[in-house]
């Protein structure tokens, strides 16, 4: 039985070998979703998702449950009900966005797929990528993503436009029968890319409840569109959308992040990969107006870095960042992490603090564990600050357990500071129960034969309240076929979340 199954799995390698394009990784002239339009271009759509049901670390919790890929994840959580936890991730099969939701603390999740808008023109086709999620104070969930909209029959491989997306959930992330769709964006190289969203969760802001989205405007070419921030202060229902980053500049920009400060404060951190710097900007006016952008700190990887582990699509630079709301002794600090290379060419995560609103910035400094004697890479993290605590908590991929000699194999790992900053609890606490080699898949085939080409996506996403955590994650220990329903999709990568307290 066990010869039969790997004969199976050697012809479907052998069919996806004979099909596939190699995969492209990321780069200033191919957005982000770019594997994922290559892969539905390629193949069309399929699968069938199901809608189901030191730090102490809980059980591995499998939250997608579907057969096929799902990769890029993201989790928020309600702070009025914090057993309400609403996540997303990309479909790399398929053509929705995909939601989940729980109401027990991450324990189990249902599953949801996300609305899209009609198609353009009679050939076309269109699906959603780049998830992110944020609760306003009123229990909604908003689940900001991209529309991107391209030709399915003649014309094929024709990208028609793009646009965002911002749809709201009244009932925890099960349902989202509001979305509003704005920003379009036309053309074969005009992209919208890479949102991400937040709210205003402090109860005494003037601004209180309004919802921020950043992301970047690519064009494909020499010179970008720029980093753009839409508000909305009517529940989702329209935005107004500014420009942050230089006017004047390039615009050659990418992996935007807003988050809010303790008075209403509205900040957005990105990666200027023309000047290699992780730059902020800041409004004061809830995002109507804003001031002159300011580097936080060069980083040394520009674009992407290659880690092996994630060698076929690119490890994108993408900061991270959060603000202190807590009434703790640096309430009101500022914190940005972001990947950075290593004297040992490797990668590995480092934060900065400013305490004047993003005036100045303290000098990068490294989260995780420091091996010397052998080489470690770190990717994709994301931090949180416990609004209650103060803590400040940063998850991760890392290779550390890597057996096969090459740094394939990941887990993810979490570490935190309760000194607002300064120093990191050691060791570092392993969240995954089993690694995920999205290289060569443990040395049965290599990955990208079987369209792994998104491998974990650009981020994973953390958040945190009241001295709880929740890592969620992109898993592959399941990369094999499923008991029904998967024998033509294997079930591949998983999104996988954990309980840290």
């Amino acid at each position: 039985m066990r010869s039969a199954s790997r004969t199976v799995l050697a012809l479907i390698a052998a069919l996806a070998f004979a099909t596939a394009v190699t995969a492209q990784t990321n780069s200033p002239n191919n957005p982000t979703w770019w594997n994922k339009y290559q892969q539905l271009l390629r193949h069309g759509s399929g699968g069938n998702a199901n809608s189901s049901a030191q730090s102490s670390v809980g059980p591995n919790v499998d939250a997608s449950s579907e057969c096929g890929p799902q990769s890029e994840t993201f989790i928020a959580i309600n702070p009025s009900q914090p057993q309400n936890l609403a996540s997303g991730s990309n479909e790399i099969f398929r053509l929705p966005m995909r939601g989940y939701f729980s109401t027990d603390s991450g324990s189990s999740w249902g599953g949801v797929d996300l609305p899209l808008p009609p198609a353009i023109g009679a050939n076309g086709t269109r699906f959603g990528s780049d998830p992110s999620l944020a609760f306003d104070t009123r229990g909604s969930v908003f689940y900001s993503y991209i529309v991107v909209f391209f030709s399915n029959g003649k014309g094929k491989g024709t990208i028609n436009g793009t646009e965002m997306a911002a749809a709201r959930s009244s009932d925890g992330g099960a349902t989202y029968p509001n979305v509003t769709f704005f920003s379009f964006s036309g053309g074969q190289d005009h992209f919208n890319d890479k949102p991400m969203i937040t709210a205003d969760t402090n109860l005494q802001s003037p601004f209180r409840d309004n919802v921020y989205v950043a992301w970047d405007a690519a064009n494909g070419g020499s010179s970008g569109g720029g980093i753009l921030v839409a508000h909305t202060s009517d529940h989702g229902a329209s935005f107004s959308i500014q420009r942050v980053d230089n006017p004047n500049g390039p615009g050659r920009a990418i992996g935007a992040v807003p988050f809010v400060g303790a008075n209403g404060e509205v900040y957005a951190a990105w990666n200027d990969y023309a000047a290699s710097a992780i730059t902020f900007n800041r409004s004061f006016d809830g995002g109507n107006t804003w001031g002159t952008p300011v580097v936080i700190a060069p980083q040394s990887v520009g674009f992407q870095a290659a880690p092996p582990a994630e060698s076929f699509r690119g490890a994108l630079e993408y900061p991270t960042c959060a603000a202190d709301r807590s009434s703790g002794p640096h309430g009101g600090r500022l914190y940005c992490a972001w990947m950075d290379g290593t004297v040992q060419s490797t990668t590995d995560i480092v934060v900065s603090f400013s305490d004047d609103r993003g005036g100045s910035w303290s000098a990068p400094a490294p989260v995780a564990d420091q091996f010397p004697d052998f080489p470690v890479d770190r990717f994709d993290q994301w931090l949180a600050v416990d609004p209650v605590t103060g803590d400040v908590n940063v998850s991760f991929y890392d290779t550390r357990n890597d057996t096969t000699g090459f740094r394939y194999m990941t887990d993810v790992y979490f570490t935190q500071s309760t000194d607002g900053g300064s120093t990191w609890r050691a060791p570092n606490t392993r969240v995954s129960s089993a690694s995920s080699n999205e290289h060569d898949c443990g040395g049965l085939f290599p990955c990208n034969a079987i369209d792994y080409g998104n491998q974990y996506g650009d981020y994973e996403g953390l958040a945190s309240i009241g001295g709880v955590s929740h890592p969620i994650w992109t898993d592959s220990r399941d990369n094999q076929m499923a008991s029904t329903g998967c024998f033509t999709n294997l079930l591949m990568e998983e999104v996988f979340t954990a309980t840290v307290k």
